[in-house]
């Protein structure tokens, strides 16, 4: 029996909503403590236009949820192609952000970073893939067709250059694929081919990598190599320590206010959030960050299909991976890859993909066929 609209919103998770949009507005205002004083015009205009943006993302965040995911599952060949034409535009019409390093951007009105969409998009079409392949599992054939399928726009986000963001889709992928039953025969056999061809298939991707890339992994490696890329890592670990237990209190944080901290509104706004709130602040916004992933798989658990149950996982993956990475490269515990913490971080298309990763979430959950 087909469940009303009524029906289907009385299971909107509302805490999830509520965590969303609370660690968003939380985001708004740790931007605006590293930005505050500013005279560089971009940096002025972090907090409104993170607040644009957000009004925006939750938008498109209760539209994702109103529409039945399955509809998007039933177009996912003309999605697929919609993002790889997305992505190939950026190579050639793209142009540079956050320093110039990267082409990743598209001005469209506003400026939007295509990686960040196609994040969300390929969540549904490597989830539409694999569901329709679900009892085909033990098949190489299969496996290799999802490699393919998440190379294409890997390749074309590898060649912006964002290495980041790549890592970020391959995880997405070995989670998703496990999910959806991924033999330990196969594993075993990835890993016997990666160890085989890992003496010529490291040097070729180290050839490959922009001057930065290759300084930001020495430095993680021996920090006393290139002091300039190192000194955000020193930066960054001063600001956590000089935090204690408490913090030094909201926009009063000495390495912030100092500006000692470059990035600190995008790479390093861990490191803010631990100055100036202490380890019970950073303790505390990891939590809460655990906890929508949690609320994320919950839903994944819950979902009455596999499109539903891979469209959570994949969501879930990102997130926590993001987190990971963001949080892991301020503590010196990961080389610096600029990929931005989930909510929090500055970034317009960041937090429009992260919210509408919630949406997509929150569409499954809204259909779930039972509660647990």
């Amino acid at each position: 029996m087909r469940s009303t609209p009524v029906s289907i919103w009385r299971q909107f998770d509302w805490w999830l909503l509520g965590l969303s949009i609370g660690l968003s507005l939380f985001g708004v205002l740790m931007i605006r403590s590293a930005t505050l004083g500013a005279i560089d015009p971009d940096l002025i205009s972090r907090v409104p236009n993170q607040i644009l943006y957000g009004a925006l993302s939750l938008v498109v965040m209760f539209i994702l949820a109103a529409l039945d995911y399955r509809l998007l599952g039933g177009i996912w060949q003309w999605l697929y192609i919609f993002m790889v034409g997305l992505l190939a535009a950026v190579l050639l019409f793209g142009t540079t952000g956050d320093g110039g390093i990267t082409q990743g951007w598209l001005n469209l009105g506003i400026p939007i970073q295509p990686a960040e969409i196609a994040k969300v998009l390929v969540i549904v079409t490597l989830g539409a893939f694999l569901a329709r392949n679900y009892e085909q599992m033990d098949k190489f054939s299969t496996v290799i067709k999802s490699l393919i399928h998440i190379g294409i726009p890997s390749a074309l986000i590898v060649a912006q250059p964002d290495l980041g963001m790549t890592i970020v889709f391959g995880f997405m992928w070995f989670v998703m694929v496990w999910a959806a039953g991924l033999r330990v025969k196969q594993i075993a056999i990835a890993v016997l081919v990666v160890f085989l061809t890992a003496p010529v298939a490291i040097p070729a991707v180290w050839s490959r990598m922009e001057t930065y890339q290759r300084s930001r992994f020495v430095s993680f490696l021996f920090e006393d190599s290139d002091p300039d890329a190192a000194y955000n890592i020193r930066q960054a670990r001063i600001s956590i320590g000089s935090g204690g237990l408490f913090g030094e209190g909201y926009a009063q944080g000495s390495q912030n206010t100092g500006r000692f901290l470059r990035v600190r509104h995008t790479d390093f706004i861990f490191s803010v959030i631990s100055e100036e709130f202490g380890f019970v602040g950073a303790m505390a916004t990891m939590i809460l960050l655990g906890v929508v992933i949690a609320r994320v798989l919950r839903g994944a658990r819950q979902a009455i299909d596999p499109l539903g149950s891979l469209i959570c996982y994949g969501v879930a993956a990102f997130l926590f991976f993001q987190t990971f990475v963001s949080i892991g490269m301020n503590l010196g515990l990961m080389p610096v890859t600029g990929l931005t913490l989930p909510f929090i971080s500055s970034g317009g298309t960041s937090l429009l993909s992260t919210l509408a990763g919630i949406g997509l979430a929150q569409s499954v959950i809204m259909r779930r066929g039972r509660v647990l």
